[in-house]
This record gives C-alpha cells, structure tokens and sequence, in this order.
C-alpha cells in the first residue's frame, strides 16, 4: 500500500518517477553476468567496489570458475588472489565459498530465487538478494538500498531512516510496485551521473524543483 497523498513525498513521487524514467530509459542492472550465479557472486564482490572494477575482474573470474563447485576446488588463498582487487578479499573470498558450499548442499547447486532462501547463504543481505532476484529472475522482492539510493533518498526527503533496511521499507511503501526494479537502477544512474558525493551537480539536475536539499 502506497502512502497517503497528504504526505509531502508521495505529492512528488509520481513526477521523480516519470522524470527518471525519461532521463534513463533504458537503465539496467550495471554487473555482467549471463546466470544467476555469477550475478550472486559479482554482487558479493561489488561491496564497497565500483561496479566497473567488479566487471574487469569477473571477466577473468567468470572464464575460470563455471560453477558453484569450482570455487570450493582451488585453495582459498588461490581464490583471494583473484579477486584481490575488488577489496576485502579475504571476506568476499568467504562469502562466496560459503555461498557456494551451502548452494551444493542444500539447493542442488541452484541459486534459489525466493528471498528467505537467499537471506540463508554466507554473504548475502536484503540489497544482494534484491539483485539477483530483480535481474536474474525478474521478481519484485524489494527495493536495492545501496551508497547512491541511501544517499538520494535523503536528499530527495523519500525517507527519514538511517539504515538500508528501513529506507527500503520507506521506498516500497512509497514507490509502486511495478517500478521497484527499474527505480533501483535509475536512482542508482542519477547518483553517479549528477547526485554524486559529497557534491551534488543541483544545476543540472532535473529533481531539483521536487528536491528538499536542492542547492539552486
């Protein structure tokens, strides 16, 4: 249920919306992969990494491991090698072999496309299981909360909250269902582009009459 026309960010959802949708038509998801797997372990690794240094090293990545049981044959120093340059290696490595043990184990080598189920592997949060059930599935199961939609969120008064799970609530409360994905993206577009940290480029944004924080 969306929230009531009284409140100040549902006036002005409708317009953000439709003035994202014609700046990024066709805004998708950014991390390369061709199955779900390995957009569950590019989203692993793009914690607190740019999504473009995650393709470079996935592109390697995703020719050498074809599956969940090749990330569990190489020794673990072997792994963290490989994905060294997308930071906290040593981590990732352990989500990813975590993810790929308890995928073998109890879901036949599949990645699961429900979210409890998600939410039960090594590494994975709301935000990761919100990727791959939105891109490789295509099901509307939240909103992703990542650096640029907490960021915007705030700027453009769509919540209050702090924290990612809160600010999702507040979005999918907020936000129509049917745009839940591609709202993710084009939020998440408009971050790098024009809302950026810590200086946002308010004169050539096309939020900033509907932005409370709007520098011009």
């Amino acid at each position: 249920m969306r929230k009531s026309k009284a409140s100040p960010a549902a006036k002005r959802i409708d317009a953000i919306l439709d003035l994202l949708k014609k700046e990024y038509p066709d805004a998708h998801c950014f991390l390369n992969y061709t199955n779900a797997f390995e957009l569950l372990v590019a989203t692993i690794l793009s914690a607190q990494c740019t999504d473009a240094r995650v393709n470079q090293v996935t592109k390697a990545l995703f020719r050498k491991y074809k599956g969940p049981r090749d990330y569990l044959l190489v020794p673990e120093e072997e792994l963290q090698a490989d994905v060294r340059t997308t930071g906290f290696f040593r981590n990732k490595t352990k989500s990813i072999r975590g993810a790929a043990k308890k995928l073998i184990e109890e879901f036949g080598g599949e990645v699961p496309s429900t979210m409890d189920q998600l939410l039960t592997l090594p590494g994975v949060a709301r935000k990761t299981a919100n990727v791959v059930l939105g891109n490789a599935f295509h099901i509307t199961s939240g909103v992703v909360v990542d650096t640029h939609v907490n960021r915007l969120s705030q700027r453009l008064a769509l919540t209050k909250a702090t924290t990612p799970e809160k600010i999702e609530q507040d979005l999918m409360k907020l936000v129509p269902r049917k745009d839940w994905i591609s709202f993710g993206h084009r939020i998440i577009l408009h971050g790098r582009h024009v809302c950026k940290a810590p200086t946002p480029d308010c004169g050539n944004c096309i939020l900033n009459h509907l932005c409370p924080a709007a520098r011009v």
